[in-house]
């Protein structure tokens, strides 16, 4: 098995007509395909982001970081929810993200999350998150 991590992006305008659906359906159409991960044993983690406008960026495009205040101007794509999945391909990934409710323009992005195994390990620091995640019930 491995982790994969689905990435819900969507446009400013997606996000528009997202902003029209009633949030108890959303919920209940959500909570259905949620309901499947969980009695498929595949959902590990899931969230949903808050709104950009009360997020903020840090870039390091200079040389000290920049901190800017949401909302962003004009957005082409926004990283708006994720679900990490624990399935047995990338292909298994790709079936459930061809599942999930989403509008029409939106788009998931499917990306594997390295295990801590696939890292050096006789770094140090891998062996600090390697000592982390075993006291806290990770590994």
């Amino acid at each position: 098995m491995a982790k994969y991590m689905l990435i819900m992006r969507a446009t400013d305008e997606l996000l528009e007509k997202f902003a029209n659906v009633d949030f108890n359906e959303m919920l209940e159409t959500m909570g259905r395909f949620n309901d499947e991960l969980i009695r498929a044993g595949v959902m590990l983690a899931a969230e949903g982001l808050d709104e950009a406008k009360n997020g903020v960026v840090v870039d390091f495009s200079g040389e000290t970081p920049v901190v800017t205040d949401g909302p962003y101007g004009e957005t082409k794509e926004l990283f708006n929810g994720f679900y990490i999945l624990d399935v047995a391909s990338q292909e298994e990934a790709v079936e459930w993200a061809k599942r999930m409710p989403q509008m029409d323009g939106a788009k998931v992005e499917i990306r594997r999350v390295p295990g801590i195994d696939e890292f050096p390990q006789d770094n140090e620091f891998v062996q600090r998150e390697r000592e982390w995640r075993e006291r806290t019930g990770q590994l």
